[in-house]
């Protein structure tokens, strides 16, 4: 064989090995941890579980010191008590006895005015003999006017008496007996947010807060790892990426483990990690690697740990 042809055969296996096939990645299983925490901030008064206990959807976690939410919702009702009898006062008229009082004056204002009425008759009659003067006929008829306005005054009060408030002022009375209703639920809802019960079956994975300690709005108390929520998380180089897509099954491999773990690959990253703000060489191409996720098919995740190393292998395309 010719020198120049040896280096052609040389050149060629070199440039065959530069992009190997595949054979397999590193990479550790994690989980999807859901954090249990209260919204509302307080002194940490229960605790019901412990890391490693199961639990199952609505069981209590844990409780917050709630006696300011207890008294602001003592509060709130008095308060919607009072304008729910405010609103249902304001739409009724006066009280019976009430009425009765107008009425007892009004039948008085008329019995009045039929005493000036006769009054003004009699001093009429006298005047018109020559008997009084006139002016005794004026004050007589303006003692009659006095006891007939009073008695308009009266069935006019007595009409308004019975009626209901205005239309502007029972909507105003509803108005704050439906604000007072909405405060007591908030106030209501703020109780419940003070106890937190698991939203669904998992594991407690781990618990951040003892009895006593103070927990901030929204800080996790304690973590939950719901049944399947492991997954494997590896990293494929750049030269590599091209070979895997969404749905590509590949095993998992770990100590203990038994027979490989089935899974399909649910993410690939649209960027790379730990790549520096510079241009792409074909040397700095090389180190370029992207995160990879694959999950186990169903019933395979419990037998996956987070934190466990794993070691990754694309399945085997079967013979045709």
């Amino acid at each position: 064989m010719k020198r120049w042809d040896v280096v052609g055969v040389l050149v060629l296996l070199v440039s065959g090995c530069g992009q190997p096939a595949a054979t397999g990645w590193s990479g550790y299983a994690e989980g999807d941890f859901v954090y249990i925490a209260a919204p509302l901030a307080g002194r940490l008064d229960r605790l019901a579980v412990r890391a490693g206990d199961v639990v199952r959807q609505g069981d209590a976690l844990f409780a917050l010191d709630a006696v300011a939410e207890q008294a602001a919702v003592a509060e709130a009702q008095a308060r919607a008590k009072a304008t729910d009898a405010q609103a249902q006062n304001i739409g009724k008229g006066r009280r019976p006895d009430e009425l009765a009082v107008v009425q007892a004056q009004l039948t008085q204002a008329r019995a009045q005015a039929v005493l000036a009425k006769t009054a003004w008759q009699r001093q009429k009659e006298l005047v018109d003999k020559g008997f009084v003067s006139a002016a005794q006929l004026d004050t007589a008829a303006a003692t009659l006017r006095q006891a007939e306005g009073r008695v308009a005054e009266l069935e006019s009060a007595l009409r308004v008496a019975k009626l209901p408030a205005r239309s502007d002022e029972r909507e105003a009375a509803e108005a704050s007996a439906a604000s007072a209703r909405e405060a007591v639920r908030q106030g209501e809802w703020r109780v419940a947010q003070k106890q937190q019960a698991a939203p669904a079956d998992a594991q407690v994975a781990e618990v951040f807060f003892r009895a006593g300690e103070y927990v901030g709005a929204g800080q996790p108390v304690l973590s939950l790892l719901p049944p399947g929520a492991v997954k494997a998380l590896f990293y494929v180089p750049e030269a590599e990426l091209a070979g895997l897509a969404l749905g590509q099954a590949v095993r998992l491999s770990c100590d203990g483990c038994g027979d490989p773990v089935p899974a399909r690959i649910s993410r690939i990253a649209t960027a790379p990690e730990f790549t520096p703000p510079v241009i792409y060489s074909n040397a700095q191409r090389a180190r370029l690697v992207y995160r990879v996720e694959a999950r186990p098919e169903a019933g395979a995740a419990a037998r996956l740990h987070p934190g466990q190393p794993l070691d990754v292998r694309p399945t085997p395309k079967a013979a045709p």
